[in-house]
């Protein structure tokens, strides 16, 4: 899967980009030939949180738990890991786009935010934020940045990020939006590493990748995985891929390889085999049946 923060960081002609601490950056896309990625439908994946107020045109955002599409107007908090993103041709997009890390926002509101509702355990993947004449001032306050063709002071940058975090979470019609900033900030680590493998285990990601999201090097991962699942990551995404698909199988009318593609596997081939291994029977053969 494609690195979305990378890639947009290898496109600075296309992209204004203004980068702060090395991990902060906003980026101004207008122009329709400007496009990353060239298929219909492109796999993503980002270690950090996105941000995004759209100026004009229309994607479409495919997750684990649903499709949101977005267009003229739309602000929206999109968190942190894999999506498949479903563009039009015919259209140009125009984008304010914020990655901001964990990290930040924690040190952003962690004196501000109290402990989330233990009940609350699941967040969408994206979250579509109460777009106010405060917010709208901000975006405005950020595009004069855009024509200038000298940079902004990192500090002044840093400034106008802890501004964007703050003006959501002061808003109280963002409460999802605050649920999820709570979690960031309060909830234990193994739940943390829980809620990320449930959101992202039907994406095709590398171990690695998976260590990146969890903010963890890759041997840290896979010990702190072990300590919470009581079993190997590649084992524990093998059981939970193969599950999955046979749900589908028996639930929908996908084809098999639709179906492989859905749940992670990179191929038919290897999901057809490695769910003759689990169930004894191919995947045709269970929907047969």
């Amino acid at each position: 899967m494609i690195n979305f923060y990378e890639r947009v960081l290898q496109y600075p002609n296309y992209h204004r980009q203004f980068n702060c601490n090395d991990s902060l950056i906003t980026a101004f896309n207008c122009p329709a030939e400007a496009r990353l990625m060239k298929t219909k439908f492109a796999e993503l994946w980002t270690q950090y949180n996105c941000l995004f107020y759209v100026v004009e045109g229309k994607k479409i955002w495919h997750t684990a738990d649903g499709v949101y599409p977005v267009e003229q107007g739309s602000c929206m908090f999109m968190r942190k890991g894999a999506f498949i993103l479903e563009q039009f041709w015919d259209i140009g997009f125009c984008i304010v786009l914020f990655f901001i890390p964990d990290e930040f926002i924690c040190h952003t509101l962690s004196a501000k935010l109290d402990m989330p509702d233990r009940k609350r355990l699941t967040h969408k993947q994206v979250i579509a934020l109460e777009t106010n004449q405060t917010l709208e001032a901000f975006f405005l306050s950020m595009s004069s940045y855009f024509g200038q063709s000298k940079e902004p002071d990192p500090l002044l940058l840093e400034l106008k990020f802890k501004e964007l975090i703050l003006t959501i979470a002061d808003n109280p019609f963002n409460k999802e939006m605050l649920a999820y900033f709570c979690a960031l900030i309060h909830e234990p680590r193994p739940v943390a590493l829980q809620r990320l493998m449930d959101d992202n285990f039907r994406f095709n990601l590398k171990l690695e990748q998976f260590a990146k999201l969890s903010n963890r090097s890759l041997s840290t991962f896979k010990r702190d995985f072990q300590s919470t699942f009581n079993t190997t990551p590649g084992k524990w995404l093998l059981e939970k891929r193969l599950l999955h698909a046979k749900s589908l199988i028996v639930n929908s009318e996908k084809s098999i390889n639709e179906i492989a593609f859905e749940s992670g596997f990179e191929t038919a081939s290897h999901f057809s085999r490695a769910f003759k291994q689990k169930f004894g029977l191919s995947p045709s053969s269970v929907r047969e049946k």
